[in-house]
């Protein structure tokens, strides 16, 4: 019985819920159009007749697209645009990548160049040991390149007429091991590399004097016709607190790096020890980024060794003189300097005015501000929030205008 009585209660008491909704429902006045209340209905019901999600610009979209394949852990198949040697010109290739563990990958991947030049790699890498404070990369390849640019040495004097160009083989395998001991900005290097450097002379008959085997020998240039055995050990060390290395707009890396280059069976064993700092300064909330870059690289060699030509420091490509030809200058020791101001155009392009200038010498003693060789220029980043697949620069030097591509940052 007293089920019954709450049961009939319940259903009153919902009944006048009902009736007393629909009763202020009915009460409540719609604000007349030429009132304020009823000019913000209004707005507001054309706004939600209008409103759409945000469609992102075509370029945008093409750009989300390509970082999210690179970004899912699923795919297999990738582009490469790994050249031979820096200059070797428009080079396409692809890659086929394993993943032998959670993190580890092996890359099996070949480019060749519009010259003929190629170049087939084989790289391991272990992002992820010791509780993320190391990373192993292991690799072994081989290249062939073919009209390498060479000008002379510079401290013999050299003019953009000196071009001559020369063929070579290499092939490859190393080991190197990273490691941030805090997991913080502080950042070690060790490695261990054999190569074979094989310098290819072409015979003798139908040579012109411009050719580079009409115009060197092995009395003249160091490293002239030789294949050198190289056994390199390497270190480093230095700060690191970019966001991350391929695209980056705050933080900075400091560091040096030097390598020890033991021939096996000749006379061209040396030492190169280079120095390194990249800092970026925001400005405007990121808006702006002010990117500052120096570099030098210093060879040693023993009483009676000598570095190979093909082994000296250059300047002159889309990394170093963007506004002179490929491996322009070459002599046993290089400085650098570089700065850029790049502007956000939105989240994934940036436009950049650059200047850079630095100068090859015999001797460091000779590094300085005298002589030096100079370009600026602006250009144009396609990137991701982590990479930088294409740049454009547009530079122009003493020696006229040039437009330098890469597929990295520039520093």
């Amino acid at each position: 019985m007293i089920r019954r009585i709450l049961a009939a209660a319940f259903w009153a008491l919902a009944a006048v819920a009902v009736v007393t909704g629909d009763a202020l429902a009915q009460a409540t006045p719609t604000p007349a159009p030429d009132t304020h209340e009823g000019e913000v209905a209004a707005q507001q019901a054309e706004k939600a007749r209008v409103l759409h999600p945000y469609r992102a610009p075509f370029l945008e979209r093409v750009v989300q697209e390509i970082d999210e394949h690179f970004l899912d852990a699923d795919f297999r198949w990738h582009p490469f645009y790994g050249h031979a040697y820096p200059g070797a010109g428009v080079t396409l290739g692809a890659g086929y990548l394993f993943r032998p563990g959670d993190y580890d990958t092996l890359d099996l991947r070949a480019a060749m160049s519009l010259n003929a030049s190629k170049r087939a790699e084989l790289v391991y890498r272990a992002p992820r040991l010791a509780k993320r404070r190391a990373s192993l990369t292991m690799l072994g390849g081989w290249a062939e390149g073919l009209g390498q640019a060479f000008y002379g040495l510079e401290r013999n004097g050299t003019t953009d007429d000196d071009d001559t160009d020369f063929d070579f083989r290499r092939s490859y395998t190393s080991a190197r091991v990273e490691v941030r001991p805090w997991r913080g900005m502080v950042v070690f290097g060790g490695g261990l590399e054999y190569q074979r450097y094989e310098q290819m002379v072409a015979a003798s008959d139908d040579l012109d004097d411009d050719d580079f085997e009409a115009r060197y020998s092995a009395a003249t240039l160091p490293g002239f016709g030789a294949t050198v055995d190289y056994v390199q050990v390497q270190g480093s060390a230095g700060l690191d607190w970019r966001p991350a290395r391929g695209y980056a707009r705050s933080g900075g890396a400091w560091g040096v790096t030097a390598r020890r280059y033991v021939d096996t069976a000749g006379d061209f064993s040396f030492t190169q020890v280079d120095y390194d700092v990249v800092q970026h300064l925001p400005l405007l909330r990121d808006a702006w980024v002010l990117s500052l870059h120096a570099r030098a690289e210093t060879t040693f060699a023993p009483f009676k060794h000598e570095v190979p030509f093909f082994m000296l420091p250059a300047l002159g490509n889309a990394m170093t003189l963007r506004g002179y030809a490929n491996q322009r200058f070459r002599d046993r020791n290089s400085m650098l300097l570089a700065a850029e101001w790049r502007i956000l155009l939105n989240a994934l392009v940036d436009v950049a005015f650059f200047y850079d200038t630095g100068k090859v010498t015999a001797r460091p003693r000779q590094f300085g501000f005298n002589g030096l060789e100079y370009d600026y220029g602006v250009g144009v980043r396609f990137h991701s929030y982590t990479t930088t697949p294409l740049r454009i620069d547009f530079a122009r030097g003493r020696e006229g205008f040039r437009v330098a591509f890469g597929a990295v940052a520039a520093f």
